[in-house]
């Protein structure tokens, strides 16, 4: 498509400069011993009525015909954009007066309101170009407004407000710069849609007139002997179909590159794929990943943020997975549930979910299979939910779908897992929408939700972050009710490493996408043996501490994602690192009884002192 929009503007643009002087003389001299003529060898196009060749006409009129076009569009898109952008400095009174402006102002057609000014102003090529902007400026208006109102409510704009800069420089460097491209691109599909109303006001009288013309006033003179020599008024009409699909193809083309730019293609060459191992399935795992990894293509590279992830779950089982900001806890999820986002791939050694092998499955099946035995609890369900649909419509529509059951019975369960979180409003709530719900509500909504189709596993993704502790303890109950009557296995993500210690069997500690210890949950406390979980236990707030000494923190910065570097990836921020540390990564080895450690010197247990202080904080 960009070749082929590179010719069509490339032979446009030729035209336009060559045509007036290489065809010009020609077009304009009569020849009254040839009026009206049909194709021939010496006029292809035919002659007028005076004579002119019509093929010169034609080919002299691509300047006369862009340029107002193009004119026209940028006077309609400056005056547009401008009165669109302003709703998003001026106050609240003028911006809903500018609102209604604009809404009166679309109220009426824009070829209709052109064809009025045209008519109004007089007709002419200047008239024309006037009429088609005015007309043409409520419309870069309202799409200036929609996006400039999602600028408008940033918090660099109110930060903006705060240092008082003036209108102007707000419209100029926080407003205009957010949302150029898509402008540029109307702008672009509007330049072709402006050459069409051109011509055709040119057509109807109302635009170029005699000795003046363009393509629209040749398509005019051309259409009286249509039956006769069709070629004078097919021509004018396929060159001005021409020049509007090249701008069409155009604004087709910029949002494509826009597009790749924001979304980057994925490596040329794929990375290698684990060696898959062949251990046969334990009836009793609902979830068994070997040597998992994911890559995120990005503008400067392919970043790897999950390296080598194994995890094995049990039916009942609770598993806390734990790590700071950027450690690959919340990847790790999202792909194995299938989730990840467009260009991200991820591979692994072995998958299996329910005893099956995910690999072996279509495409169908794993979804099946993944939407009745695997639910999500998202950590802000505010966004889980969709804002249009109601409560009791969003419960029901896996078990509607995936089991076929009917929407009474399926009501009927809902209200059920809603009683079960709590909720006892039934009706009413199921007929609410989400942003009615409070955030604790959502929360148990998102549960309830989650365990309609009595799932095997269930993913909670920070379910209790940004609740308060009264309601974040409601959640964990209600996760530890569903855990034990059902005998679902739960994968708990979290930054709370006393809250994941308190409510879960084991621990996986992550860092730089990998796991760097496994071990009991009752253990995390007094037994972590691996220098980052030990800060990570250390650096729990203790409510016993004196008030003038500083919260426990982990020095240095996480790793970087992208980075290559050889070597254990906590080796810089390690006070225990050897030579060997950053040559050689370590690997998970058996440390004891369900506890493993990728450490080559695991530093010793905590002292006693330490346990006790660790124990009181996390208490």
């Amino acid at each position: 498509m960009g070749v082929i929009t590179l010719v069509m503007l490339g032979s446009l643009a030729v035209l336009a400069v060559a045509g007036v002087v290489l065809w010009g003389q020609e077009a304009d001299r009569p020849d009254p011993s040839a009026v009206l003529r049909g194709s021939t060898s010496e006029h292809p196009l035919g002659t007028d009525h005076l004579g002119r060749d019509q093929l010169a006409r034609l080919l002299s009129a691509t300047w006369p015909s862009l340029l107002p076009a193009v004119t026209a569009t940028l006077l309609g898109a400056a005056a547009g954009i401008t009165l669109g952008a302003l709703t998003a400095v001026v106050g609240g009174r003028a911006a809903r007066l500018l609102g209604a402006l604009i809404n009166l102002l679309l109220a009426f057609p824009a070829i209709l309101v052109a064809m009025f000014l045209a008519a109004l102003i007089g007709a002419g090529t200047g008239g024309a170009v006037v009429a088609l902007a005015v007309a043409s400026a409520p419309g870069f208006a309202r799409v200036t407004q929609t996006l400039a109102a999602q600028v408008a409510g940033t918090d660099f704009m109110a930060a903006s407000r705060v240092l008082g800069l003036r209108r102007p420089r707000l419209l100029l460097r926080h407003v205009l710069p957010h949302i150029a491209e898509p402008l540029l691109l109307n702008v672009t599909v509007a330049a072709g849609s402006a050459l069409v109303a051109l011509s055709g006001l040119s057509f109807l009288g109302l635009g170029v007139r005699p000795p003046s013309y363009d393509w629209g006033l040749l398509l005019n003179q051309g259409l009286n002997r249509i039956y006769t020599e069709p070629l004078p008024a097919v021509a004018p009409g396929i060159a001005i179909v021409y020049a509007a699909v090249a701008f069409q193809l155009l604004g087709e083309v910029l949002a494509t590159a826009a597009a790749r730019r924001t979304r980057p293609q994925p490596e040329e060459e794929p990375a290698a794929r684990p060696a898959r191992t062949d251990r046969p399935a334990d009836p009793d795992h609902v979830l068994e990943v070997d040597d998992l990894r994911v890559a995120l293509p990005t503008a400067d590279g392919v970043v790897r943020p999950v390296r080598g992830v194994s995890l094995t779950l049990r039916r009942g089982e609770m598993l806390g997975l734990v790590g700071e900001s950027g450690s690959g806890k919340s990847l790790t999820a999202l792909a194995i549930a299938d989730l990840l986002p467009d260009g991200a791939r991820a591979t692994w050694g072995t998958h299996r979910f329910l005893g099956a092998d995910v690999e072996s499955l279509t495409r169908e099946e794993r979804r099946g299979q993944l939407a009745t035995g695997m639910a999500l609890v998202f950590q802000n369900p505010a966004s889980a939910f969709n804002p249009s649909l109601r409560v009791g419509t969003q419960m029901t529509e896996a078990v509607r779908t995936h089991r076929g059951t009917p929407r009474a019975e399926a009501v009927d369960q809902a209200l059920t897992q809603l009683h079960r979180v709590a909720l006892p409003a039934g009706r009413r709530l199921l007929r609410a929408r989400p942003f009615q719900l409070s955030g604790g509500q959502r929360q148990r909504v998102a549960i309830a939700a989650a365990s309609m189709t009595r799932p095997d596993l269930i993913i909670a993704d920070e379910p209790t972050t940004a609740l308060d502790v009264t309601v974040q303890r409601q959640i964990m109950d209600l996760l530890r009710r569903v855990r034990h009557d059902d005998a679902t296995a739960i994968l708990f993500i979290s930054h709370d490493v006393a809250l994941v210690a308190d409510s879960c069997d084991r621990v996986l500690v992550m860092y730089g996408g990998t796991i760097v210890e496994n071990l009991p949950a009752h253990e995390l406390a007094t037994g972590a043996r691996h220098p980052y979980t030990r800060m990570l236990v250390t650096s729990v707030p203790d409510l016993a501490a004196e008030n003038d000494r500083p919260l426990r923190a982990i020095e240095g910065r996480p790793p970087d994602p992208s980075g290559t570097a050889p070597g254990c990836a906590f080796r810089d921020r390690c006070p225990h690192r050897l030579d060997r540390c950053a040559v050689e990564s370590p690997v998970l080895s058996p440390l004891g009884p369900r506890h493993e450690v990728a450490c080559w010197q695991p530093p010793p247990a905590a002292p006693s002192g330490e346990r006790h202080q660790t124990e009181e904080a996390q208490k």
